[in-house]
This record gives structure tokens, sequence and C-alpha cells, in this order.
């Protein structure tokens, strides 16, 4: 097989063996796209001929285009991930891209709502059909933190209105329950009982649109869209905002960074330990705003 029809056969395993989702096949597709510009570019004719030498340029490469030390990491990872299949197949070797390491880069703190501002932003008003599914939707985007695939590929039978919990599907197939607060509930509850307008008798997703069909993505960021405009943010509002904003203020009040990586769905704390930073931004500011040794310089 050529170099191409390798990628394409990787890709393919991670669609159906892997079942990831769309959206990270997706980026390992990009990512290796990239990988075999750069290997036709030095005209090595197979895997088997790529060195260590070449991951280490691979790497500078990306730098020198302007790749940020992540999106260089990810690509290392797409590539390592790559070339660990390839010898599991037995068609290389060794991997040359072990040891490879990305330049580091300053951690971007992710943008979060204010309490204020994110009660503002789901708390919609009316009762006609597409507020009431709106407002279920901002509702447990908030309540619950849940990814915008999970609520995309939720279904009706994952939500449990009486113990209040919903049932998503989270990266790598991998199956949680996370509770929902009560105005997440209601809504809900409203949402479910109005649903029948919409979805045909058959359909299993716990949202539809107009047309009865489940939402995709871009269906779901469009209506933040028009919904952050409306509720007057002040920034421009997405789902990953919401999820961002729930994690901190639950940090605020609990402090407990071990639930908030059950509730999010994350495989290490690491990745948690994030909103930490975020929670200490916080305590910096109400200090400079309430402590009196804060407020004033001190006077020649």
């Amino acid at each position: 097989m050529s170099p191409t029809d390798l990628i394409h056969l990787f890709v393919s395993h991670l669609e159906k063996e892997r079942r990831l989702s769309p959206h990270t096949v997706s980026n390992y597709s990009r990512d290796l796209q990239r990988l075999n510009l750069y290997r036709t570019e030095r005209n090595i004719q197979s895997w088997t001929k790529f060195t260590a030498v070449l991951a280490r340029g691979f790497a500078g490469d990306c730098h020198r285009n302007g790749l940020s030390g992540k999106s260089i990491g990810r690509m290392l990872s797409s590539s390592r991930s790559f070339f660990r299949f390839l010898m599991r197949e037995k068609l290389v070797t060794y991997n040359p891209f072990d040891g490879v390491s990305a330049p580091k880069s300053p951690r971007k703190l992710p943008k979060v709502l204010t309490a204020e501002q994110a009660i503002g932003l789901v708390d919609l008003k009316g009762d006609d059909l597409i507020t009431v599914r709106d407002r279920a939707i901002f509702e447990l985007f908030y309540s619950s933190g849940i990814r915008l695939q999970e609520l995309v590929g939720a279904n009706v039978n994952d939500v449990n209105l009486v113990e209040k919990l919903i049932r998503v599907l989270g990266k790598g197939s991998k199956e949680r329950i996370v509770p929902i607060g009560s105005y997440a509930s209601k809504s809900l509850e409203e949402w479910l009982k109005r649903r029948h307008e919409w979805a045909a008798a058959d359909e299993t997703a716990l949202f539809v649109t107009a047309r009865g069909r489940r939402p995709g993505s871009r269906a779901i960021q469009k209506r933040f869209d028009v919904r952050g405009v409306e509720q007057g943010m002040p920034v421009r509002v997405h789902p990953h905002m919401l999820r961002h904003s729930f994690a901190t203020h639950v940090l605020e009040s609990s402090s407990d960074i071990r639930a908030i990586q059950e509730f999010l769905g994350h495989a290490n704390l690491s990745t948690t330990q994030i909103y930490t930073h975020l929670d200490f931004g916080h305590l910096s500011k109400e200090y400079d705003r309430a402590h009196p040794r804060a407020r004033k310089k001190p006077s020649k």
C-alpha cells in the first residue's frame, strides 16, 4: 500500500474500531495530511524510511510555519498514534516520533462568563416551542457542564427527571452519568411535554429541530449566536463557554476538583486543574476589591 493509503487505513481504524467522534477523526486526518505533505516534499517513498531526524524536522517545520506549541503537540500526537498503528500492523519496526516533543507555549485560560452573565444567558423568556427547546438546551449546558457533542448525541431515554440525571457518551465512547439541576430539570420537562410537536414517534433524539431531526453542532452554535445577542452578552458565546463557566462556578463554591473532573468526564486530573487557575484569578480580584491593604497605594 502507498503511504497515503496507509493513512486512509488508519483513519478507518479510528472510525470503525476505536469509534472516535467525527470531530476527532477529522483532526487526525488533517494532521496526517500535513505529515504526508512533509514526507512527499522530502521525497520519502515509504513510512519505513521515515526517521527520528525527520520526525524532529517535522516539528521544527510546523514551528517555522507559525503553529503554536499546542498545535504542534497535537500534530506529534497524531503522528505518534499513526506510527503506533503501523507497528501494530507490522508495517514499520519503530516509532520515529517517540521522544519528540513540542515547544512549550503559555497555556491560555478558557473564557468564562460571570455567574450573573451565565444566568442572564440561559434565562430565556417565552413559551413558543423554539424558546422552550432553547431554554432546555442552555439550562442543560450550564447545569451539567456536558460537551456539545454529548448534548447533540443525547437521546430521550438518557434523561431521568425523577433522579435528575442524564447519561451521556463522552470522548472515546466513555459513558458517564451527570446530575442536572432543578432549573434544567424543569426546562427539560417543559420541552419533553411538547417535543412531539416537532419529533416523529420513532425519533430517539432528545433535542430536535423544527424539521424533526437531531440538530448538528453548527445548528446549536447558531442558537448561541442568536440568543447571545438577544440576551445582551458582552462577548460572543458558545456552548463550551457554558461548560467552562459551569466548572469555574462549581469550583468557586465547593473547591472539589475531583468532583468537577467526574462531572466534566476528564480522563486526567491535570486537564481539570486549569480551572484552579481561573478560581485563583477570581480570588485575586476579590482580594483587590475587598481587602483594605489592596485598594490604596502607600503614600510617599
